[in-house]
């Protein structure tokens, strides 16, 4: 008894007061709305111009909005969720997405938009199960650690089985083709993996192998190599392989310090294509400026920092499983934004990743809504244990 009571007041120096994190919920509901007003903002020359759209200005306002509210549904039921419960299922969760990610692939169930076959049509809308398999990597990749915690310096029992299902959902997602969310997904699992002490040198043998895979990947898929072209010099060929590119950056050039004003953007009108998903940050450069991107920056990097600060709280409670899912939360938030403003910024070539809490798309907002409520989940059971109160 004594013992434990000296273990609370090493961990109580930090603020226990209150039950929630509210910064960390204020930073998230200002990205949504700001999310909501600028997808408005970037959309409604195409939603006006569009007869599949029903020449309705408020198409994708309306949709986004209806999203949100069923994206803070599912996120109130996933922070009832007790996280050890989130552990128990994280095998079958995975399954769960691994059976999504091939159900997309059959002919006549899987719906192709674009050239790329990545979504389930639910009838009135459309899922797309790769957004939401980047949640269940998290969950499945620190369950996995924790459960391997004594093999993690091994590369037959800790390293290999991990690269096998890896390698599985890799196959399903580049058949999409979705190389963005393999991406992202293979950082999750990484970035779980050597926070959860995976050997360096092991770590640095396979960030080797799989620069080496991104490169043969790109390499002999002619549409990727032509990205990576058009990236390297967008205004060789401005109206082709450069074209989303060398308008995003003319966007970010034209808003400046404080922008042109809310609304008033011009790259929006049918020059910048998917002016309300994968290119928002450049509207926001546009209409709000340095200033306005700046915020979006401040915002993230918040959620981050938070992520990784809930996820060192609960190692040092001896919450591995929750530790670990924390912060990879925070990583996989963290590498999709900076992927998204590195392609709008033009410093990453075009890729197919929005831009998380803002980007129009019920799939992506409901999936990070989820994960950011499992670590509310996480925060809270943290402060209920250092109070010593049951969760």
């Amino acid at each position: 008894m004594g013992a434990e009571t000296l273990f609370y007041s090493d961990v109580k120096d930090r603020s226990v007061s209150g039950t929630y994190d509210f910064a960390l919920v204020w930073a998230v509901l200002l990205l949504l709305a700001l999310g909501l007003v600028m997808v408005y903002s970037s959309s409604i020359a195409i939603a006006e111009g569009g007869r599949s759209y029903g020449q309705q200005p408020a198409y994708f306002l309306l949709r986004q909005g209806v999203y949100l509210a069923v994206s803070f549904v599912l996120a109130m039921a996933a922070f009832q969720v007790p996280v050890a419960v989130w552990q128990k299922g994280a095998l079958y969760l995975f399954l769960l997405g691994v059976g999504l990610l091939a159900l997309v692939l059959i002919p006549g169930v899987g719906r192709e938009v674009n050239g790329s076959q990545r979504w389930l049509s639910l009838f009135v809308v459309n899922f797309q199960p790769s957004e939401i398999m980047k949640f269940f990597a998290v969950i499945y990749a620190a369950d996995y650690t924790v459960r391997k915690a004594g093999d993690m310096h091994s590369v037959s029992k800790g390293f290999l089985p991990m690269f096998g299902v890896m390698f599985l959902v890799g196959a399903l997602l580049l058949r999409e083709p979705d190389f963005g969310a393999f991406a992202v997904i293979t950082v999750i699992a990484m970035g779980i993996l050597f926070l959860g002490g995976m050997s360096v040198r092991l770590f640095v043998g396979l960030i080797l192998l799989l620069v080496v895979g991104f490169i043969l990947l790109i390499w002999f898929s002619p549409y990727r190599l032509q990205r990576v072209v058009g990236f390297m010099d967008p205004w060789a060929d401005p109206y082709g392989k450069g074209y989303q590119l060398s308008h995003a950056l003319i966007a970010f050039g034209r808003g400046e310090w404080l922008g042109v004003g809310l609304g008033a953007s011009v790259e929006k009108l049918f020059y910048l294509p998917e002016a309300h998903t994968d290119f928002l940050l450049a509207v926001i450069a546009e209409e709000l400026g340095f200033v306005g991107v700046l915020m979006v920056i401040l915002a993230f990097s918040f959620i981050v920092v938070r992520a990784f600060a809930i996820g060192r709280q609960a190692s040092q409670l001896g919450l591995h499983f929750a530790a670990l899912a924390a912060q990879g939360i925070g990583i996989w938030i963290g590498v999709q934004t900076i992927i998204n403003m590195g392609v709008n910024m033009g410093v990453l070539p075009t890729k197919g990743l929005t831009l998380p809490l803002l980007s129009y798309g019920g799939s992506g907002i409901a999936a990070n809504c989820c994960a950011l409520a499992v670590l509310l989940r996480i925060d809270w059971e943290n402060r209920s244990m250092m109070r010593g109160t049951k969760v």
